[in-house]
């Protein structure tokens, strides 16, 4: 019969090798693209570049930008896309279509926007005026 020094190991070594593996898994899906480019707009696409936003910006909390999910639309994930619930026409039990995601129509208020004006009022630049984040040449 084993000794019980000797079954310890092989008890801990499956529950190690799973715990790495949803480690793993974890961190990659976790992990969003650097650059992304939010298309839909008339003005054209905003290349929008996620690391810089959350490393400068937003004190690394995912929770400035990605808000809790609502009861009309339980998130799948601990971050989404904004475009996962927030879509044009919105869906069923949304009230926010995917610009106003964004910001207004005037660009007067709204995550992006606030954020903007906020980092401009702190002495950073950021931009607000349209053409400044929407190009047709971003795709």
């Amino acid at each position: 019969m084993p000794s019980k020094k000797s079954i310890v190991p092989l008890l801990i070594l499956p529950f190690l090798m799973l715990s790495l593996a949803w480690i793993a898994q974890s961190a990659d899906q976790a992990k969003p693209a650097d650059v992304m480019i939010l298309k839909g707009s008339p003005l054209g696409a905003v290349k929008f570049t996620h690391k810089v936003h959350a490393e400068t910006n937003a004190a690394n909390k995912c929770d400035a930008c990605h808000h809790a999910s609502k009861p009309q639309k339980p998130a799948a994930a601990a971050q989404q896309a904004c475009r996962d619930c927030h879509t044009k026409p919105p869906s069923a039990g949304m009230k926010t279509a995917t610009q106003a995601a964004f910001h207004n129509p005037m660009a007067k208020a709204g995550t992006c926007i606030d954020c903007h004006l906020k980092s401009n009022a702190a002495g950073k630049a950021a931009p607000v005026a349209c053409a400044k984040c929407h190009s047709k040449a971003n795709g």
